[in-house]
């Protein structure tokens, strides 16, 4: 009997990993087939643009923390946040990054100094250093300044993928006015087309100086399509927790 049943869990299993191969591989190829379409760049557009700022004067300006200073998601937040400020110069400026703000060296003290440097009043500028999430950050800033800012009109500064997450977060943490910022990436403006022939190398290779789509788009969708996942996940979390 036991070597029956070892033997039917042993058959069991390997077809479950069979079926589990091939579905990973029809995934992969699925996925890889939607990379030469617009469909990724479209929902990562729609994550970003859930709710975007409207004319109005915000009373404060939230950096949430990315990955500190220097990294691509903290200088490009910090960017935004600058330029959103210049616009609006009497709105606080809330750092949510974790981190000892009594030490010069912490991530809010260097975000900090990188908007100083961007033209940020360092007066103007609060912290909200004791969140380790999204949630976290939303539920200090509801009481920081006596709940004061769960009324006030706040923009959020974050990727593209993260801002409808984050607006729901803080919506859920009874903030009843918040809106967001994403910060996009620019692409580069000029012409990245080039004569293969005028480069020579391998004269057998196929030409690519044309194919932009195969030499940017697909791979950016690519990283758009993992992005969109991981999202998506995290947004089922939250709602889980009850987060959103």
């Amino acid at each position: 009997m036991k070597k029956n049943l070892i033997s039917r869990l042993l058959i069991i299993s390997q077809k479950v990993l069979k079926w589990g191969f091939i579905s990973a591989g029809l995934i992969f190829v699925l996925l890889c087939v939607i990379a030469f379409t617009t469909i990724p760049y479209h929902i990562y557009h729609r994550l970003a643009t859930y709710s975007l700022p409207g004319k109005l004067p915000p009373t404060a300006i939230v950096m949430l923390s990315g990955a500190g200073i220097p990294s691509e998601s903290g200088l490009i937040r910090a960017y935004y946040t600058a330029a959103l400020y210049s616009k609006h110069p009497e709105a606080w400026v809330i750092i949510a990054a974790p981190g000892d703000t009594s030490m010069a060296e912490s991530d809010p003290k260097k975000i900090a100094r990188e908007l100083i440097l961007r033209g940020v009043d360092e007066n103007r500028i609060l912290f909200e250093a004791q969140g380790k999430n999204t949630r976290g950050q939303a539920m200090n800033l509801a009481v920081k300044q006596g709940g004061a800012f769960k009324s006030s009109y706040l923009i959020l500064v974050s990727s593209p993928e993260h801002m409808t997450r984050a607006i729901k977060t803080f919506n859920r943490a009874g903030f009843s006015w918040v809106s967001g910022l994403p910060a996009f990436e620019n692409s580069l403006s000029g012409d990245l087309s080039f004569d293969d022939k005028e480069l020579k190398g391998n004269r057998f290779a196929p030409p690519i100086g044309e194919k932009m789509q195969f030499r940017y788009q697909f791979w950016n969708h690519i990283k758009y399509e993992i992005i969109i996942i991981r999202e998506y996940f995290a947004l089922l979390v939250y709602k889980i927790k009850g987060w959103i």
